[in-house]
């Protein structure tokens, strides 16, 4: 196997089910330069310090040409939305971010996700009530989507009921991720406008009614906050709720999905798990270190020269960070590809790192406690129809698509 070879393996869709043991081969050359303008970065200590690193942006904007290609025609065209915090630096990305963390944490809000528990719980219960007499199910399509999609919407003030609406529209954004979408790029382009130009649209008119009637809810709070960063202006709250709609729930059902399957595919934890539902917090950052739902993190760019590992990546540069594969790194925990929720000093790259770790954090990490605890107390003798399962096309976003098990009814 080729060098040059390794990164365009590792995003074809023939290695979704399984693309540990080209990260192996990847860490080998811990900082990879494939072609001029792209640098590869896949070994734990290195990827933290250039998540660090102030001379890493997130703003594509910032790309040289030639290492931009057309990623800055296609994020040009397909722009109805600004970019969301995500995407930008300091200081525009902190004064975004300090305004949209006041109505969901601390120091503002300090208990909002600890007060969603008791929800929480009854919308998972809820939901594997309604399996009903079934023994066989899609845990995708009947779980973990739906729960962390009721969550969002309730959260932000989104109807339940056009989750049918948003849904397309998430799923094709969240594809626009995808470095290898299999598609025509002209294609991709034209639907991925479309769908950024409906949902914003549509969140246009819901922000519309909460300025007029503002409610309980997080648009309600971004909408009419005057805080001592001002206010957000129309666009900037678009883009902002556009990011908390999707992001909320896509990382999660990988998060949740990735877990179960790895439970099954590991008896003795699940069972473990089943007896002492404090497990769970182990389990869940294990899991984000182990089949994290965010696999990368593409097209970072340099803002000056930067010396790493022996390495010198030029101003302008595109650097794609490996999170799956510093999780992985024996340089840094000790047997990586053995799941292991005992493991100590866990200090894992599942939320990525720096002032753009994942805002969610903490209601992804409750969510899935709650799904996986649940699950492994309420299904009887679960097990898997087939393995691997059939996996979404895309290589940042990794998860399966379906995940069919059966079980043998449910314990008392």
């Amino acid at each position: 196997m080729t060098q040059a070879t390794l990164l365009r393996q590792i995003i074809d869709y023939s290695s979704r089910a399984d693309p540990y043991p080209l990260y192996a081969e990847l860490r080998k050359t811990p900082v990879l330069q494939e072609g001029d303008d792209l640098f590869v970065v896949s070994t734990y200590w290195e990827i933290k310090s250039l998540l660090h690193d102030p001379r890493i942006s997130s703003d594509a904007r910032n790309l040289s040409p030639s290492a931009a290609g057309t990623l800055l025609q296609e994020e040009e065209e397909a722009s109805a939305l600004p970019p969301a915090f995500l995407r930008l630096d300091p200081p525009e990305h902190d004064r975004l971010r300090r305004m949209t963390m006041r109505p969901f944490g601390p120091p503002e809000t300090p208990r909002r996700v600890h007060n969603m528990r008791g929800e929480l719980a009854r919308i998972v219960s809820g939901l594997i009530d309604g399996f009903g007499d079934r023994n066989r199910i899609d845990v995708v399509d009947d779980f973990s989507y739906p729960f962390p999609v009721t969550v969002i919407c309730r959260l932000l003030g989104v109807p339940r009921e056009d989750e049918a609406l948003f849904h397309s529209w998430a799923d094709t954004i969240a594809a626009g991720l995808d470095p290898d979408p299999g598609q025509d790029p002209g294609e991709r382009r034209r639907v991925t406008q479309q769908a950024r130009t409906e949902l914003g649209k549509y969140l246009s008119g819901l922000i519309d009614e909460r300025s007029g009637a503002p409610g309980d809810d997080m648009l309600s709070a971004l909408v009419t906050q005057h805080g001592e960063d001002g206010q957000m202006t129309r666009m900037e709250l678009l883009s902002t709720a556009s990011l908390l709609l999707i992001a909320g729930h896509e990382t999660t059902v990988n998060l949740i999905t990735n877990g179960m399957l790895t439970l099954l595919r590991n008896p003795d934890v699940l069972e473990r798990l089943r007896g002492d539902p404090g497990l769970a917090l182990p389990i869940v950052e294990e899991l984000l270190r182990f089949e994290p739902p965010v696999q990368l993190l593409p097209q970072r760019t340099t803002l000056a020269d930067i010396d790493i590992n022996g390495v010198t990546i030029p101003k302008g540069a595109s650097v794609w960070l490996v999170l799956a594969s510093g999780n992985r790194d024996p340089q840094r925990f000790p047997d990586p590809d053995r799941f292991d929720p005992d493991r100590k000093d866990n200090q894992h790259l599942g939320f990525g790192s720096g002032i753009h770790n994942c805002f969610g954090a903490p209601l992804a990490r409750l969510e899935a406690q709650l799904a996986l605890t649940e699950l492994a107390r309420r299904l009887n003798s679960p097990r898997l129809v087939e393995d691997p399962p059939p996996y979404r096309q895309n290589a940042v976003l990794r998860g399966p698509r379906h995940l069919n098990i059966t079980f043998d009814g449910f314990h008392a």
